[in-house]
């Protein structure tokens, strides 16, 4: 297996891609985050890693808060974060350095929702999918799942990775 830093690095990669693609025309359609708009997922992801720097540190964050970033600054928010995130982890031990797993889950699935809203042919690396999937099954119950995550879908057995961690995030993969 992967160390969870190198996977997390892999993660922040294909989110900052994605996240690169947001055009203007694409900001107000739907997205599989409930209530959330392209514009609304774009600064939900961008303002991801800052947010988990801040946690990492030991800090209070309200992921709920809105993140008050400029249409269009999203992939160099992010970048700056993402390095910024990397930066942290890789300096921490490994027992430590395991808490970048639910991170990875997080890039994760709402990589998949965003490339899914934007309709984006975009190959996303199986192996950050099965690790988040991992982390969001020891860590994402029926009981803390709130508004975010809904109930699990059930997806075919041999479901490729992003659709098992999309469903098991509440999301329906073949919608």
């Amino acid at each position: 297996m992967t160390e969870p830093v190198v996977t997390l690095s892999r993660a922040l990669d294909q989110a900052g891609d994605v996240l690169a693609t947001v055009h203007a025309e694409d900001l107000d359609k739907p997205t599989p985050c409930g209530e959330w708009s392209v514009r609304d997922l774009a600064s939900h992801l961008a303002s991801g890693p800052g947010r988990f720097l801040q946690m990492a540190r030991g800090e209070e964050v309200d992921f709920a808060a809105p993140a008050a970033i400029p249409d269009g600054a999203w992939a160099t928010t992010f970048r700056a974060g993402a390095d910024d995130l990397i930066h942290h982890w890789h300096g921490q031990p490994a027992d430590q350095a395991a808490g970048a797993g639910f991170q990875v889950a997080e890039m994760a699935v709402h990589t998949w929702d965003l490339a899914r809203a934007l309709g984006r042919d975009v190959e996303l690396d199986d192996e950050v999918a099965e690790a988040g999937l991992a982390a969001m099954q020891q860590g994402l119950t029926d009981d803390n799942r709130g508004s975010v995550f809904a109930p699990a879908v059930s997806v075919a057995e041999d479901a490729g990775a992003y659709d098992r961690l999309a469903a098991f995030a509440g999301r329906d993969p073949s919608a």
